[in-house]
């Protein structure tokens, strides 16, 4: 039998040389002129937050490249972060390749698998074939969260979807100064440098990744998908941007959003008899606020702004790069966001994050004493509602939902050798989806997506590719017909330039929903309901919805509030004991134990010297949540970090020289409720501590250290406080009691994104 490998050869083989004929595969080529890609996105950046869609804060390099390119004003997102990735990078439907809410979830269903079936090819696997290097940088959050741990499975990581070279950080969030940092196919540790910053490192690795490939092979065509944390939360940036913008926003959000709107206007983004919604739904008038809850609000969204500008100005880094060394004029560049602004910061605006994980909210008694330190490592700052509505303007809702400040986003494209200079500065109106990407590059690069990919039967391609906007006139019609949304129960469906969509409350029934009708071509911002003057066409317009629900694998819609809490996660459902080894890699928190909602008993296995002991013995979280177990001075000390309120046990005395086993035992009642904790050595108790309040959703969505606490301190003292005495292992056992309240960390998981 001839195998595979064999009848790929194309020459002739004799006895000998003389009477055989060589041949060599020739390697993948591009097609020629084959532009490089890159992609730019952002995470949580609203309609109206770049300078060349309204904003007053600075984007100057943005702002050139649409000044050079195009401009997008009828594109959509999905409302959320990893569909609307998955999308991007397949050219299909989130729903559709599995990824219909984030990858942290895996609800047992075709749709919602929280991972990219692997019949939908990424961008990096459909242009290896021909000829391209690819890059992934950034936030990935396309693997299952229980997956990233250096136990994988590593399918869904980058390298194994089809990208070269990866750095970034593979979870929903993470500390811009202190990053979970994973590079191809391992962890790393953060770069030891003053005054690092995760974005400056990201365009550093981009430039890297570029420098080592076109040094090797110049000319060679490269795709780049650079997709920063900026700027969800935590908004971490240096003080000097912060301070700039704190007199830009002091006029507040209601006056803010007014003249966005206005400049939206002059710009041609939207229609001139474009009227500002009302206020979103738990969003005061800015006059109704107190001096402090202005004085805090500011400071938040001066916080955000400045990572805006700073993510700017790194981009603008990049740029020159690629003009440095001819390489921009044949670059088709993207820049995006991956849904509309977060309402995750809750009214009043927070610097620790999570309190809103466990459903708890700030008040400006307790938040007030950081406004100084916001954008500072040890905070999880994120903005009130107020400033996401700003963000979104001119359009409804937030992050999340289906209305239009959830799906409508910014879309800047560029390409000097590639769009017609008659058209560069202008904008498109065209109704197009993010989707529509893929197959815009695929078509630009002059190739298809394949139909078979290492022996598995490829979906089709759903996106439409909206490269004829690239040279057409400004007001062609949009070549898309259809684009169905749904996220977390609210629905929507576009058709022929209209629009119905729902909005639907956790823990209702779906047939209570009230849809909405709009004829989005005439009423781009939902202003005016026509649900009671076009009955038939509103029926029309849902059952075309169900329609596309079954043929993407919508369904089941699922209303409960406990659904996503619930996900199976096959890796650690079951598992009950987890054995830690000193010198092992930080372990990202979903693919750990969870340490919320039941007992649990941590054992460390230790050989002390004559000396006190110091260190860390186990840490999980950081400094708004969390929980250690370590050693001061030869004292045990177990630190429960309940949203910043420290609840401490501790030894009476320095533990002697020798072998020991330490335990600390967390004795549940409730989520949220009053715990205990005790402390054991070599089995006998030595102290006990009644806590009276516990975490109701997640510890921190920074994971768990042992022998040290690497990245920012959860408990008190100076990360990473190595334990300088021999630790063997640190042994978790959770006690299987079934979790009391699954709600609780509902909040929790939606916040991670």
């Amino acid at each position: 039998m001839t195998n595979t490998f064999a009848r790929q050869f194309g020459g002739t083989i004799g006895r000998d040389e003389r009477d055989s004929t060589p041949h060599w595969p020739q390697p993948p080529r591009p097609p020629e002129g084959a532009p490089n890609v890159v992609v730019i996105l952002f995470d949580d950046v609203g309609f109206s937050d770049f300078g060349c869609y309204g904003s007053e804060i600075a984007t100057p390099n943005i702002d050139a490249l649409a000044a050079g390119g195009l401009r997008y004003s009828n594109f959509h997102t999905t409302a959320l972060c990893s569909p609307t990735r998955a999308c991007l990078l397949t050219g299909r439907n989130h729903h559709s390749v599995g990824m219909g809410g984030l990858a942290n979830w895996d609800l047992g269903y075709p749709g919602h698998r929280g991972r990219v079936a692997h019949s939908a090819a990424t961008l990096g696997e459909m242009l290896h074939p021909h000829g391209y290097n690819t890059f992934a940088v950034g936030k990935w959050h396309l693997a299952p969260v229980s997956e990233i741990s250096m136990a994988g499975p590593f399918d869904e990581w980058p390298l194994q979807r089809g990208f070269d070279r990866y750095y970034g950080f593979l979870e929903g969030e993470t500390n811009q100064w202190k990053p979970e940092l994973t590079e191809d196919n391992h962890h790393i540790e953060v770069p030891d440098r003053a005054g690092y910053h995760l974005t400056e490192d990201l365009v550093d690795q981009s430039i890297r990744f570029i420098t080592d490939q076109q040094s090797a092979a110049r000319g060679k065509p490269f795709f780049l998908y650079l997709a920063f944390g900026a700027c969800h939360a935590p908004h971490h940036v240096h003080r000097e941007f912060i301070d700039k913008y704190v007199p830009v926003f002091e006029k507040g959000w209601d006056v803010t959003r007014d003249e966005r709107l206005e400049r939206q206007k002059a710009m041609g983004l939207v229609p001139t008899s474009t009227v500002m919604p009302p206020r979103n739904d738990g969003v005061k008038a800015w006059n109704e606020l107190g001096d402090d809850a202005r004085r805090f609000a500011v400071r938040l969204q001066s916080a955000y702004a400045g990572m805006l500008e700073h993510t700017d100005r790194e981009i603008g880094r990049l740029m020159a790069f690629l003009q440095h060394r001819g390489l921009a004029d044949n670059t088709l560049l993207m820049v995006l966001a991956d849904n509309g602004a977060s309402q995750e910061g809750s009214p009043l605006g927070t610097v620790n994050a999570s309190k809103y994980f466990n459903q708890v909210r700030d008040d400006l008694e307790s938040s007030l004493p950081h406004l100084d330190e916001i954008g500072q490592e040890h905070l999880n700052n994120n903005y009130p509602w107020g400033w996401a509505m700003a963000g979104n303007t001119p359009f409804k809702r937030y992050k999340q939902n289906t209305h239009g400040g959830g799906v409508r986003d910014p879309l800047v494209v560029h390409w000097p050798s590639g769009i017609d200079g008659a058209v560069r500065g202008g904008v498109r109106p065209q109704f197009h989806h993010v989707s529509d990407l893929a197959p815009t590059i695929l078509e630009m690069i002059g190739i298809e997506a394949p139909d078979v990919l290492r022996g598995v039967e490829q979906q089709p391609i759903e996106g439409t590719s909206l490269a004829y906007t690239f040279t057409g006139l400004p007001d062609e019609p949009t070549r898309k017909r259809t684009q169905y949304f749904e996220m977390l129960g609210h629905r929507g469906i576009w058709h022929d330039g209209w629009k119905a969509v729902a909005f639907h409350r956790p823990g209702t029934r779906f047939e209570e929903d009230r849809w909405e009708l709009y004829h989005l071509d005439v009423d781009p911002n939902e202003m005016h309901d026509l649900a009671n003057d076009e009955p038939d066409l509103l029926r029309s317009m849902i059952d075309l919805w169900w329609a596309e629900a079954g043929t993407h694998h919508v369904l089941p819609l699922d209303g409960r509030p406990s659904r996503f809490v619930g996900a199976h996660n096959i890796h650690t459902a079951d598992r009950l004991r987890f054995e830690l080894w000193p010198g092992s890699a930080h372990i990202p928190t979903d693919a750990g134990p969870e340490l919320v909602g039941r007992s649990s008993t941590v054992n460390a296995y230790v050989t002390l010297g004559e000396e006190p002991a110091n260190g860390v013995l186990f840490a999980a979280g950081d400094a708004n949540s969390g929980l250690s177990l370590f050693m001061r001075d030869g004292h045990l000390i177990h630190d429960y970090n309940c949203l910043g309120e420290h609840f401490e046990v501790r030894t009476p005395s320095p533990v002697p020289a020798g072998d020991h086993e330490f335990t600390y035992r967390f004795e549940h009642t409730s989520r949220g409720g009053p715990a205990t904790g005790v402390l054991l050595v070599d089995g006998v108790e030595v102290a006990r501590s009644n806590y009276p309040k516990t975490l109701r959703g997640r510890v921190s969505f920074e994971g768990i250290d042992v022998g040290c606490d690497r990245l920012v301190a959860t408990g008190p003292y100076t990360a990473p406080f190595p334990f300088d005495a021999y630790l063997d292992r640190v042994v978790i056992e959770l006690d299987p009691e079934s979790d009391p309240d699954p709600e609780a960390r509902l909040a929790s998981d939606l916040a991670r994104q």
